[in-house]
């Protein structure tokens, strides 16, 4: 093959996606003098992505067919800008071997491997019947072309419960599913089949054993037109969630040096039974003794980072000056592995509500400065908005370190000393999976955060003393800041105090539970605060995105977000939400009405799953709903009948939308 027609030097970039991936792509692109080009959808408008490029190019609605997904579109845009090569980052196109045939056609470099070498690996069947004849160890399984109810069926039995059913086609976790007995399959099969036809077009299955307590350990490889191939040590995906990997690391504390080549030169083997090109990943299960080929991912993956952090390389760089046609920098022998490395996927998902997606406005992205072997990979800012159109990572953190340990610590203390407001984040849960005693001992596996869920989701602490005076100080300051920028405030004078003493009580309270009280003393002299018999001397020291607190000669940082009387605090003691008593009475209880079947987010109806009139015990599932790429059933809040069905399937819905009524009584 005539590689100078495939890869070649070029001057402008188009990045073929959005939000994290587009801006990290972006930002080594223009620093390689590289002109960058991002795409948006009509939801992606203010994006940080956006910003970031040097132009820009409205692809069409928010629905990703619609933009994101569109190959005729993206090929107008690259050709509207004089675009000569097309970054696919990860996700949408990025393993579409219609999308780089397209911009071959169109005469686009495709910063990848080929179309025919995407085909090869990228359909979990056709990779395994290659990885068979190259050697490489697979787990046992079918994946063969006929798909019908019965030849799958006889296939799981053959293997033996339980199995995995998985899409041929995609990645991330989307239409698979872990079924344990027979009686499980079919309705396993059809949902798999749904979700993987939304997600890519492509409902093809294969069956695998599925490997009880498994872990998840990956390869970096990179490959060029010059016929080398490389692997850049391996990563540890264990961690992981609904078959979505959570935390990352590089190099895997599970393997020893000789298990660490034996699976590196597995994954060579792979890669080169297509004699690849372009950076890719190939990746294995292990039961705890042996290694098995279960696919490849032909682009870059969300977890990149931690191997760059223990090689010192820019795979995007690498990747594009694959894509010049330049032979790779360096040989096998001239990798070194450095440290260690671990990474955190921070969503827009509240794990308290089954990490229901999280949407709307973020009002407050605070997240340490990228320090002390810290780096965050954001594509998000303080004022934009999360839509439920598009998946919902908001950024990467990842920490570097001499040692395992010590890269752990540093990623929890900047999951600690980070604070994202206006939607919920998973932030809180990171920090808890990163404390966890198993964790830190390597005593995980796959399932491990299912199992200990409960422990991982626990309820916040109750807020104590400090608290209580921490939300007293958050709003005097308001207050205070609010007043001097008043032309005739006695607060615009420095030091002006009132004369003689006063006294102000605020009232604060938790969710529903009971009011906590606490009495200000302020005026001539040093301030006090009163909680309960106790009277402690306390002073502010503003600073950003909150002050520091002086109680009885203690000094601590406070974090504090005001939103009318909703506050939220960050204290040495943890995350707080506390809700300030309006001071002038009139507030009443919110009441609670009966529990309705209404959409959460904004989606789709891919699923009705009872009838009306229907006898329903409670938990029994009435429908689906598409959310953010992942699917969402809504089952019935407590046993009743079903009365009626207020939508059908294919029907987009808004939030809070009624979508069944359950009558408890039966009648």
């Amino acid at each position: 093959m005539d590689h100078s027609k495939l890869y070649r030097r070029f001057r402008t970039l188009l990045i073929a996606n959005r939000g994290e991936i587009a801006c990290r792509v972006i930002r080594t692109a223009r620093a390689m003098g590289l002109r960058t080009v991002a795409v948006y959808s009509e939801a992606d408008r203010d994006a940080m992505h956006v910003a970031l490029a040097d132009e820009a190019v409205l692809l069409g609605p928010a629905r990703a067919r619609d933009s994101y997904l569109n190959v005729e579109r993206l090929i107008e845009a690259a050709r509207k800008t004089g675009a000569e090569a097309v970054h696919p980052g990860y996700g949408f196109l990025s393993e579409n071997a219609e999308f780089a045939r397209a911009c071959f056609d169109a005469g686009l470099v495709f910063v990848g491997p080929t179309a025919g070498m995407m085909t090869a690996m990228g359909s979990k069947s056709g990779s395994k019947g290659l990885m068979e004849k190259a050697g490489v160890p697979l787990v046992p399984g079918y994946h063969g072309e006929a798909q019908d109810e019965a030849t799958l069926s006889k296939a799981a039995d053959k293997i033996g419960f339980p199995i995995l059913v998985k899409a041929s086609a995609g990645g991330g976790g989307r239409g698979m599913r872990i079924v344990r007995s027979a009686d499980e399959l079919a309705p396993a099969i059809v949902s798999a089949k749904r979700e993987a036809k939304a997600a890519f077009g492509d409902d093809r299955m294969l069956i695998e054993k599925y490997v009880d307590n498994p872990r998840h350990i990956e390869v970096q490889i990179i490959g060029d037109s010059h016929g080398n191939l490389l692997s850049l040590f391996e990563r540890e995906c264990t961690l992981q969630r609904r078959h979505q990997k959570v935390i990352e690391e590089a190099p895997s504390p599970t393997l020893n040096p000789a298990q660490r080549e034996a699976v590196c030169a597995a994954a060579r083997k792979a890669a080169g039974a297509v004699n690849y090109v372009g950076a890719g990943t190939i990746e294995f299960v292990s039961d705890g003794k042996d290694v098995f080929f279960i696919e490849m991912n032909t682009r870059l993956q969300v977890e990149h980072p931690v191997t760059e952090l223990i090689t010192g390389i820019d795979l995007v760089e690498w990747q594009l000056r694959v894509a010049f046609g330049e032979a790779l920098p360096l040989k096998q022998d001239e990798i070194k592995l450095n440290g260690h490395a671990v990474e955190a996927r921070v969503y827009a998902e509240n794990p308290t509500k089954n990490f229901m997606p999280s949407v709307g406005r973020i009002s407050t992205w605070r997240l340490p400065a990228e320090t002390g072997g810290l780096r965050i990979d954001a594509g998000y800012r303080e004022g934009d908005s999360v839509s439920p159109y598009y998946d919902a990572m908001l950024a990467k953190m990842i920490a570097w370190a001499p040692t395992r340990d010590v890269a752990i610590e540093r990623l929890n203390r900047g999951l600690e000393e980070s604070d994202v407001r206006g939607i919920v984040s998973n932030i809180p849960f990171l920090s808890a999976l990163m404390t966890h005693p198993k964790v830190r001992t390597n005593a995980i596996d796959t399932g491990f955060i299912e199992r200990e869920l409960a422990v991982l989701t626990q309820a916040a602490p109750a807020p104590g003393e400090l608290e209580l005076c921490a939300a007293v100080a958050a709003i005097i300051s308001d207050e205070q800041r609010a007043a001097q920028a008043e032309a005739n405030s006695p607060w615009q004078t420095f030091g002006w105090q009132p004369v003689g003493r006063r006294q102000r009580s605020f009232a604060f309270r938790v969710g529903h539970g009971p009011e906590q009280k606490i009495v200000l003393n302020y005026g001539s002299g040093p301030s006090t605060l009163v909680i309960g018999e106790r009277e402690l001397a306390f002073a502010i020291t503003p600073r950003d995105g909150g002050f520091d607190l002086t109680l009885d000669g203690v000094k601590s940082s406070v974090a504090a977000v005001i939103a009318g009387h909703e506050l939220y605090l960050r204290t040495r003691n943890g995350r707080f939400d506390l809700h300030w008593v309006d001071p002038f009475g009139g507030e009443t209880e919110e009441q609670t009405g009966q529990d309705k079947i209404a959409a959460p987010l904004p989606g789709t109806v891919v699923a009705v799953l009872a009838e009306e009139g229907a006898k329903l015990e409670k938990g029994a599932p009435i429908l689906t709903l598409e959310v953010m790429k992942m699917e969402q059933t809504l089952r019935a809040p407590y046993a009743g009948v079903l009365k009626s069905i207020k939508c059908k399937v294919g029907d987009i819905v808004q939030e809070g939308v009624e979508l069944a009524v359950v009558d408890p009584a039966g009648e």
